[in-house]
């Protein structure tokens, strides 16, 4: 059993949302690998709770893509093919030009609600790239995922962040093990400052200097052998 107290203290209306949160975390930050099983009971026995928040919580995980549920097999950890990985990274870049087009073309690039998200986004990213505690790796993760959102949602089109959000949903896991594997080699502040830069490009309005940016983002530098596996 973990060490963490058992979820059921902590309130029965939640344990969905906190057996989400710690399946999710241990998932993004390699504790479950790509392909490896998830077992109801196992897992139960690792939170100290019933059956029912873990089920609900792997329904819900299944509908975010990071895990998938196989007949008669139960629940795995996604896998992507390398195929997989190239096509939908190559869809999310192909989003995010549609969007910066569509946010230089209308007024989206000036709403400040929709700037102050990205901000915040930014900011978000700085905090967790100084922050080298257990839950770093999962927090950077999940602010990437939130900037890259908050950048498409600058296009203020309401079917494009509906289909972009599957896609960075699906991407993330591996987005999490590129973000670990630069970290070995480099410091998180410079995926901070790319996030940065790209941000203040925006404010600037300059679409140049934001595309440039995108371009170099370095979201899938740290994935050779998985983008190069038959």
């Amino acid at each position: 059993m973990s060490s963490e107290a058992p979820l059921e203290e902590l309130g029965s209306p939640s344990l969905v949302e906190l057996a989400l949160d710690r399946i999710r975390r241990d998932i993004l930050r390699g504790v479950f690998a790509p392909g490896e099983r998830l077992v109801e009971e196992q897992l139960t026995r690792r939170f100290g709770i019933s059956r029912a928040p873990v089920r609900e919580a792997l329904r819900q995980l299944g509908e975010q893509g990071l895990v998938e549920h196989l007949p008669r097999r139960g629940v795995r950890v996604c896998e992507l093919s390398a195929r997989d990985m190239t096509e939908l990274f190559g869809l999310r870049d192909a989003l995010e030009r549609f969007a910066v087009d569509e946010m230089f073309a209308g007024s989206g690039r000036r709403d400040p609600a929709r700037l102050a998200r990205l901000q915040r986004a930014t900011e978000r990213i700085e905090r967790a790239a100084a922050d080298d505690g257990e839950g770093a790796a999962v927090d950077r993760a999940e602010a990437h995922r939130e900037f890259h959102l908050a950048l498409v949602g600058l296009a203020g089109h309401r079917h494009l962040v509906r289909v972009f959000e599957p896609v960075i949903l699906q991407l993330q896991l591996y987005m999490a093990t590129n973000m670990r594997r630069e970290a070995e080699q480099r410091s998180p502040a410079e995926g901070a400052r790319r996030h940065r830069r790209l941000y203040e490009a925006v404010v600037a309005g300059d679409r140049a200097g934001v595309l440039d940016a995108l371009a170099h983002h370095g979201g899938r530098a740290y994935l050779g052998p998985e983008l190069h596996e038959q």
